[in-house]
């Protein structure tokens, strides 16, 4: 009897284990697939409720996993990048989407005799899928053919995890006192809270779900035992988004409450009514249930949440609001939420996100601090060091997470997006650190009392002209991914460099002639030196952009092509930028 036991005990776990590995396998492949498109819509969508609800079951159904669409909105709510309010329909969408599990797995409980039904067995034709699939990922060089083999193989695994788990079922009624446990699940709030923490432990309502088919496909389990334990999965569900809320900001918290809230409001609903019918005698709850039955009941559930609370939305919104009161909390720069790093194209898509954004402040702080040249305003110095430093964040935390990114199995295309990144971010922040170099300047300038001639002041403003342009071209590149824009940047970094030489040599024949002094040489050369540097900079992030596509960024060896005219109008567009830029 104990090797009984053992046995059944193994065949249970291992199923389940191949059931979980299989579920994180397909969804891992699906995730491929689709790639950041269906994030970056999710945050274009969820101000429609209808649309949120159904990009919730649509990305639920690709992820295959609520719980991991919950801790993903957790992120994305923490991040600041969507609203606490827009996550209701996401929500919703996202229980009902998670039902196609079991729909699937209903087709094993089908068909028996039937010789074309029994071809729709999943189990008839998993094997199949997972051979095709392994031909995929060892013969294809297609990203797409590869992810598709995942998704086949992944399918097979959960398939077979299935199967393992319904064989232990089938002798499981042998064992003397399983008749004993089946009683005690005809207490509802027994079967409830079983299902409520074993579902919490494993953090999957799909796999309690394939349990609770495994049980009814072996038979003797009723529909007044299978629906509590359906009601306990999807309860039990939300401690992988509660554990995944701790250390949260207090609007991600209230997704975790909502999401909480909406599952235990329809299942206390459903119990209410599984009572009522009870108690008037509906004989349908003491037969046995099937898997389509299963099946049934977990879609009804949530449809029937949906239906009733979506009309309420506003009170379920006001409630959670006030179950995690207003605090006040320290305003900071937000970056990438950890609860995202594991789905790949929505953790490259907020990277890109971020990285156009720290582009966005290093423009704006060379802009700013040219302008203090002219007329040093205090105020507008402390904005560029302010940007500095939140560029300097941006280097630190961006940086480090893109590493970090970069070991994860990541397309070719993601590699080569996170490896232009990666070069760029060093360069933007370098840039930041000229144009506090620059308010330095301006600042001397307006404390030592130096006033340039007039035709120094002329140089300096054609230099600037200059370095306005190659800023504003190269950071218009980056964040479009502007090939034919990046590629005007080299001819005008080649025509500041030259200004730089001429300014140079000019201001030495004015300090020759005593028309300068060397007090203001000093300055007038970190000027130029500075403003040089940020085109050097602006080169490198635009080659970045050119190269993008290419497996090895090597900078050198594109500029030595570049300048010898061996790629692009470079001759052409030099001689254009250097009439535009003359002195004379």
């Amino acid at each position: 009897m104990a090797t009984q036991i053992l046995t059944m005990f193994a065949m249970l776990v291992g199923g389940l284990a191949f059931f979980l590995y299989g579920m994180n396998t397909m969804s891992s492949g699906l995730e491929q697939m689709a790639g950041g498109g269906l994030e970056r819509t999710m945050k274009k969508v969820t101000s429609n409720d209808f649309l949120g609800f159904f990009l919730g079951a649509g990305i639920t159904v690709a992820i295959q996993s609520s719980s991991a669409m919950t801790v993903m909105l957790v992120g994305l709510v923490n991040s600041g990048i969507v609203e606490f309010g827009n996550t209701f329909g996401m929500i919703m969408g996202s229980n009902v989407g998670t039902t196609l599990t079991a729909w699937i797995l209903s087709l094993a409980g089908i068909g028996e005799g039937n010789f074309f039904m029994t071809l729709l067995q999943p189990m008839t034709f998993a094997p199949i899928l997972a051979f095709v699939g392994i031909v995929l990922r060892m013969m294809s060089k297609s990203e797409k053919k590869h992810n598709l083999g995942i998704i086949f193989i992944g399918f097979a695994v959960l398939m077979y995890g299935m199967e393992l788990m319904s064989d232990s079922m089938a002798s499981v009624r042998t064992i003397p006192g399983f008749d004993k446990f089946l009683a005690s699940l005809t207490s509802p709030i027994i079967a409830l809270l079983v299902s409520t923490v074993f579902t919490g432990i494993i953090q999957s309502s799909a796999a309690t779900i394939g349990i609770v088919q495994a049980l009814a496909l072996s038979g003797g389990i009723t529909w007044q035992m299978a629906i509590p334990l359906v009601l306990g999965a999807n309860i039990g569900t939300c401690v992988t988004a509660l554990i995944s809320s701790v250390g949260t900001n207090k609007n991600a918290k209230r997704v975790v409450v909502m999401h909480f809230f909406v599952n235990v409001f329809g299942s206390s609903l459903c119990m209410i009514i599984m009572y009522i019918m009870k108690a008037v005698g509906i004989t349908l709850l003491n037969a046995e249930i099937d898997m389509v039955g299963v099946a049934i009941v977990h879609t009804m559930f949530n449809l029937i949440t949906t239906i009733i609370l979506f009309p309420i939305k506003k009170l379920v919104i006001k409630f959670c609001t006030k179950l995690v009161p207003d605090t006040e909390e320290k305003k900071h720069t937000a970056f990438l939420d950890e609860r995202i790093f594991n789905n790949t194209p929505l953790a490259i898509s907020e990277c890109r996100r971020l990285s156009n954004e720290m582009a966005e402040h290093t423009r704006t702080a060379i802009m700013t601090s040219l302008e203090l040249m002219d007329n040093y305003d205090e105020q507008k110095a402390q904005f560029v060091r302010d940007i500095e430093t939140v560029t300097d964040k941006y280097e630190d935390k961006l940086g480090t997470y893109l590493v970090r990114l970069s070991s994860n199995n990541l397309s070719e295309d993601d590699s080569h997006a996170v490896s232009r990144m990666l070069h760029s971010l060093s360069d933007f922040e370098r840039i930041s650190d000229h144009a506090l170099n620059l308010c330095g300047t301006a600042l001397e300038i307006k404390e030592k009392n130096i006033v340039f001639s007039d035709d120094a002041k002329r140089e300096i403003a054609v230099m600037m002209d200059a370095l306005k342009e190659i800023m504003e071209i190269t950071v218009a590149s980056f964040i479009n991914d502007d090939f034919e824009a990046a590629s005007h940047v080299e001819p005008i970094e080649q025509v500041i460099d030259k200004l730089k030489d001429e300014l140079k040599a000019r201001h030495i024949d004015r300090l020759q002639k005593g028309e300068c002094t060397v007090q203001m040489g000093f300055v007038f050369s970190d000027l130029l030196t500075n403003m040089e540097r940020v085109s050097d900079h602006c080169s490198n992030i635009a080659v970045y952009t050119i190269q993008q596509n290419s497996s090895k960024l090597d900078t050198h060896k594109y500029l030595r092509k570049v300048r010898t005219a061996a790629v692009g109008n470079f001759v052409e567009e030099y001689s254009e930028y250097e009439k535009k830029y003359s002195l004379d």
